[in-house]
């Protein structure tokens, strides 16, 4: 029995073996080479990579915008866009606004800010824009006097000059018939006896060897130096120190003179000095508040009237452009140049 069956099991095998081959013999015959060929013509093309072109990134570029995976925007993103958009489109109208020019902002000082009550109430008294005639500004300048010690009276005229022109240099000396109420300390660099005539004329300092050491050592202990004509040699040591402070004398100013004596009388009695800055105005003390009204106004007339007849003779058109008057820390007051000018010149 046990022979049977296997003879059985391989009568099958054979059959299916048998079947396997037939099978194989009716399948079409394939060329080798041709299809390795094949194989590589396929890989060939899988491994090509598309390229972009801008027609394909323009249409990338205006897909519409990514959205959630539930496939709809949140609140939240629509905001961030929308405030996004508001941004460039501000960015390219403040762009386009860059090339028009801006208005320059000027910030004017506030009046109330830089001065003290006392001042402000002075300046309430006088009116903006007024040209005032000399002895009502005389008048308002001692009413407008804010300081408790007794202020100096000072006159500023703006004269139509050009003072870097030597020929349109105004300077001059004038005596004032009151004096500034300043006491003037007065030296003299003289000898023998026109030093001794200084002296009884009432000059603070005299002398020639001593003033010159004391000048080089930066000691000065005086206003106004006078000097005869025969020293100015011996005092061009000290040009330096001298000049930058004004105090060299001058033969214009009437401080080289070979009568020392009579320079320290006008000294004393009230004569001074004036000249034009760079800004061609002439600053002077016409005296104190303590004067009387009569006293400032025939100090201040003097001075206008020495102003005119300084006059250059390069000078053109209207020579006095403007006047103020005011006191020591108080407010500024204009006067009338063309009536004051014409009626101290009537006066002369």
């Amino acid at each position: 029995m046990a022979t049977k069956k296997k003879t059985a099991e391989v009568r099958e095998d054979a059959e299916q073996l048998d079947q396997t081959l037939d099978a194989q013999a009716e399948l079409p015959e394939v060329d080798l080479a041709d299809a390795a060929a094949g194989e590589t013509v396929a890989a060939a093309t899988s491994d090509e990579t598309p390229v972009a072109t801008d027609d394909d990134t323009s249409e990338a570029n205006t897909e519409a915008p990514k959205t959630t995976k539930a496939g709809k925007r949140s609140a939240k993103s629509i905001r961030e866009a929308e405030a996004e958009d508001e941004r460039q489109a501000a960015k390219l109208e403040h762009a386009e606004h860059d090339d028009e020019p801006k208005p320059v902002r000027r910030s004017e000082p506030n009046p109330k800010n830089m001065h003290g009550k006392k001042f402000r109430a002075a300046a309430e008294k006088v009116e903006v824009g007024k040209a005032y005639d000399l002895s009502e500004a005389l008048a308002l300048a001692k009413d407008t006097a804010t300081t408790k010690f007794d202020s100096s009276v000072q006159m500023h005229v703006n004269l139509s000059v050009d003072p870097r022109q030597a020929d349109q240099m105004v300077r001059a000396t004038v005596q004032l018939p009151h004096g500034t109420g300043k006491s003037l300390r007065v030296a003299v660099f003289a000898d023998g006896k026109l030093a001794d005539d200084a002296k009884a004329a009432g000059a603070d300092i005299v002398g020639t060897d001593k003033l010159l050491a004391d000048i080089e050592a930066g000691k000065l202990d005086f206003d106004m130096l006078i000097a005869t004509p025969d020293k100015m040699a011996t005092l061009g040591k000290v040009a330096k120190v001298l000049g930058p402070r004004g105090l060299m004398p001058n033969p214009k100013s009437g401080t080289v003179t070979p009568t020392p004596a009579k320079a320290v009388a006008d000294a004393k009695g009230g004569k001074v000095e004036f000249r034009i800055d760079k800004q061609a105005i002439i600053h002077q003390v016409i005296g104190r508040v303590s004067f009387t009204q009569a006293q400032l106004d025939e100090n201040a007339q003097a001075f206008i009237s020495a102003i005119l007849k300084a006059k250059p003779a390069a000078a053109k058109g209207t020579y006095v452009k403007a006047m103020a008057l005011s006191t020591a820390m108080g407010p500024g007051i204009k006067i009338d140049a063309a009536v004051v000018t014409a009626a101290v010149s009537g006066k002369k």
